[in-house]
């Protein structure tokens, strides 16, 4: 394993390896304003949901590497401490890019990169019209993180009005994570998208607490076939499971009539069946087959 001490690479090979490794990063679309006037639009991948309440969201335009300037973003909030978060999906993915080109602070980017200034309702600068969720924000505070090429400056922005598109919403006014079609940043040129086709659940426990690994029976915990995965979805039922008389499954029927005369080959099958159905998200299923094996 490659081991690195920070303290003992160029800021540009350190940062290289930090977009790199920290990522997917979902994309902060800023849009703020000056004094004078002038709007910018750019965009920040050091950015995420920091409090639901208060509504907080934190994003880092950083000092630049090569030669130590600030961003236009950085000095307009200094100046008008506002700014409107417009979130990215793919259809707007190309135009993002070519916003984040270092125009000169009196270009408007929204020009240059295609899109359709939209006035705020409690805020100065303008919303992308074709961004699907925006978020009108007021500045708490800039945290500046150092002095150096590279140190970011921590904007605490608070959500004051949020923006959603109908076309994203299920039945119950709430989003449809299914119907965003989501990018975010990785290393170099590289992205990732979230859409209906790549995203998957993963049942998270609440109230009531997962048994555990150490809790999981020993010809479970010891299988060649399931992976750490695998046992953490078992090991995330609140009770362990006992087979139910009622349970039927004609392809457990079929494993354990043919194969009953080698109990190791029988174990390698229902295993394997077992782990089919996770990953299908069938946990109680995936039980009652591997307890058929006990």
């Amino acid at each position: 394993m490659l081991s690195l001490n920070p303290q003992q690479l160029s800021p540009v090979d350190l940062q290289n390896y930090l977009q790199h490794a920290i990522a997917p990063r979902p994309i902060c679309f800023a849009s703020t304003i000056d004094k004078a006037g002038n709007v910018n639009l750019s965009p920040f991948s050091f950015f995420n949901l920091f409090s639901s309440n208060p509504p907080i969201v934190v994003f880092s335009p950083a000092r630049r590497v090569r030669d130590n300037t600030t961003k236009h973003t950085l000095e307009n909030v200094m100046e008008v401490p506002e700014v409107v978060i417009n979130i990215v999906d793919y259809n707007m993915i190309q135009q993002m890019s070519l916003a984040s080109c270092e125009y000169p602070k009196e270009v408007n980017e929204f020009q240059k990169a295609g899109f359709t200034e939209e006035k705020a309702s409690m805020v100065k600068p303008p919303m992308v019209k074709e961004s699907k969720i925006k978020l009108e924000c007021k500045v708490n505070q800039v945290l500046p993180l150092g002095t150096e090429g590279g140190a970011g400056n921590l904007i605490i922005a608070e959500i004051i009005m949020m923006h959603i598109d109908e076309s994203v919403l299920n039945a119950d006014n709430k989003i449809d994570q299914t119907k965003l079609d989501l990018v975010a940043r990785l290393g170099g040129n590289w992205y990732t998208r979230a859409n209906a086709s790549t995203i998957f659940e993963v049942e998270k426990p609440n109230t009531k607490l997962g048994i555990g690994f150490e809790a999981l029976p020993a010809s479970i915990i010891n299988s060649k076939l399931l992976t750490g995965n695998d046992l953490a979805q078992l090991a995330n039922v609140h009770e362990l499971p006992v087979i139910d008389p009622s349970f039927h499954d004609d392809k457990l029927k079929n494993i354990v009539q043919y194969y009953s005369i080698n109990p190791e080959e029988m174990e390698k099958e229902l295993h394997s069946y077992a782990k089919e159905l996770l990953q299908q998200g069938k946990t109680t299923h995936a039980w009652q087959v591997l307890l058929s094996g006990a």
